[in-house]
């Protein structure tokens, strides 16, 4: 797994690559708190590099979704591959989060 982050606009772009599972989740879970804690409450979750979450990492995205809200900020997926949008489909996760085509399109909305 390789995560890197940038500034656009008001947001804070978490680029995510790779697999996010038992062995990593905790690394993608400290990361993303390591962005609320510097202040971050607007996030993006790029995940055109994703390739497979297992539930352990859901479990971050769904904890990241809750302290999102209670931040009164938002959160946004975008460029799920076809296999990953299978999983948040089947696992609900599509009616919890909003999920965009592109990043362009989530930035704008």
């Amino acid at each position: 797994m390789n995560l890197t982050n940038e500034k656009v606009n008001n947001f804070c772009v978490l680029n995510i690559e790779g697999r996010v599972d038992t062995t990593n989740y905790s690394e993608f879970e400290s990361e993303v708190n390591k962005l609320f804690e510097a202040g971050e409450k607007e996030l993006i979750f790029d995940c055109s590099g994703l390739n497979y979450i297992s539930s352990s990492g859901l479990r971050v995205f769904l904890i990241a979704q809750k302290k999102t809200l209670s931040l009164n900020g938002k959160l946004y997926l975008c460029n799920l591959q076809p296999a990953i949008k299978e999983i948040f489909d089947i696992s609900g996760f599509s009616t919890i989060f909003k999920i965009f085509e592109t990043r362009d399109k989530a930035i704008g909305s």
